[in-house]
Formats: C-alpha cells, sequence, structure tokens
C-alpha cells in the first residue's frame, strides 16, 4: 500500500531534526505552564499559520489532517464550558451549565490542545523517518541497532497493511464466513502473525551478520549536520514565544490573565 501524497520541501524539512525535536518538547512543555488564555491564542495562531504555510502540503491535505485536531478542540472545550464550575452562571439547563469561568478554563483547555497538536503536526510533516533516526544516532548517540530497529518498524507497517488487505482479498474469494469476532480475530491473527515473526528473524539475522550488536564505531550513509535553517528554526520559536507572550499580556482579547 503506497500513498502518494505530492508536497514541496520548505525550509523546514531542510533544520536538524534532532534539534527540531528538542525544540518542540521544548515548547510542548513550555506550552502545560501556560495560564493565560490570551497568551495560549496567540501561539496557537502563530503555529496555525506554520502549519498552513510552513509545511509545503496542499490544502486539501491540510485540512483532512486538521479536521480531527478540530474536532478534539470543540469537544474539549465545550465539555469544560458546559459542565464546569463557577460563581457568574451565564447559562443553566438541567445538567448543563455555564459559567463565565467554566467558559474561560473550556476555551483555555481547548486552544492548548490545539497547540499540542499543531506542534507534533509540524513535526511530523515536516521529519522524514530516515534524516530522524540518522539524527540522533549523531548528534544525540542512539544507538544504531536501536535506531535501525525503529527504522525497519517504521517501514515494515505498510507491509503490515498490504498483507491484511491480501488476507481479508483471500478470505472474500473463499467465501469464508466468520461466526463471531472471536473467529474472525483468529482467521485474520495467525496468518499475519506468523508471516511478522517471519520477517521478524530475517531481520534479527541480517541484523546479527552486519555487527549491529557490536559496539565498533559506525559510518553512516547520510551525515546529518547544522545549517542556517537551524539557525531560523532557534529564532523564529523564540520570536513567536516572547510575541504571542508580550501581545497576549499587553494587548488581551479577555480581561483574565489566570484561569487557574
Amino acid at each position: 500500500m503506497k500513498w502518494n501524497i505530492r508536497y514541496r520541501e520548505t525550509w523546514l524539512h531542510q533544520t536538524n531534526p534532532s534539534l527540531k525535536l528538542i525544540v518542540l518538547l521544548f515548547l510542548f512543555l513550555a506550552v502545560l505552564f501556560i495560564h493565560n488564555p490570551n497568551v495560549l491564542i496567540n501561539f496557537s495562531l502563530a503555529l496555525l499559520l506554520l502549519f498552513m504555510f510552513s509545511t509545503g502540503y496542499p490544502w486539501k491535505f491540510l485540512l483532512l489532517l486538521f479536521l480531527p485536531f478540530l474536532l478534539i478542540f470543540v469537544s474539549t472545550a465545550s465539555s469544560m464550558m458546559m459542565f464546569g464550575e463557577g460563581e457568574t452562571t451565564w447559562f443553566r439547563w438541567g445538567l448543563i451549565h455555564v459559567t463565565e469561568e467554566s467558559f474561560l478554563r473550556g476555551l483555555h483547555i481547548g486552544f492548548r490542545a490545539l497547540s499540542f497538536a499543531l506542534l507534533g503536526l509540524l513535526f511530523s510533516l515536516t521529519t522524514r523517518p530516515v534524516r530522524l533516526f540518522y539524527s540522533l544516532m549523531q548528534q544525540l548517540k542512539l544507538k544504531p541497532k536501536y535506531a535501525y530497529s525503529f527504522l525497519a518498524a517504521v517501514r515494515l507497517l505498510p507491509i503490515m497493511l498490504e498483507e491484511f488487505q491480501t488476507v481479508h482479498n483471500a478470505l472474500k474469494v473463499r467465501g469464508t464466513v466468520s461466526h463471531g469476532w472471536l473467529e474472525k480475530m483468529k482467521r485474520y491473527a495467525i496468518p499475519l502473525l506468523s508471516q511478522s515473526i517471519r520477517r521478524a528473524q530475517r531481520i534479527a539475522v541480517a541484523m546479527e551478520a552486519k555487527r549491529f550488536s557490536s559496539s565498533t564505531e559506525r559510518t553512516f550513509y547520510y551525515e546529518i549536520g547544522f545549517n542556517k535553517h537551524d539557525i531560523a528554526l532557534v529564532a523564529l520559536f523564540a520570536f513567536v514565544a516572547a510575541a504571542a507572550y508580550y501581545t497576549g499580556v499587553h494587548y488581551p482579547y479577555i480581561p483574565v490573565t489566570d484561569v487557574r
């Protein structure tokens, strides 16, 4: 099963994957400690602009990816708004109780979830797995046997999907009728597990033959280093964070600076 999605490489694709991972993890942790909804709204909007214009993918594909996270934003925010607690009641009907405090907390939680989603999408859409694992080996000194094992597992996922489709088509051609979910699971699980065990054994033997278990220094086909795009990455996210904080504090949308 091959999905050919055309995209253009932007400057985010040229950044060092390990540096990008560290920067985005730092921002991920920073978002956890932001309690000013104005700052969080500004930061989320900045990430949304980067997601739209700096990933290099078609608009339809980006919209398709963004829709589930938009649904998470709406569901997370609305559940906190309608069933929260507070003193200033805006609306009450049965179990639904919307207050000013619950509305602000729901908005804050929703934008926090949206920020997490956009950070993950920015990293996954602009980072190729091969470059990521080579960078982890070279910059963060990850052992090659672990890096190549993860890389092999990523490569095996499309093969497993193809095998599942093959088993499904074979059962359909034979006219096999499954009585109950347990029997259906056995019909799919047994051939898929057997093929996975054989393939894992072949990969393990190949890695052992190439001495991945030894501590010998290895050379790399791809040399991953640092360039001017890495400086731009750090500078951009530092500017985005500072601008979101400054505008959120001095030009707030909501007259509340802490929703705790």
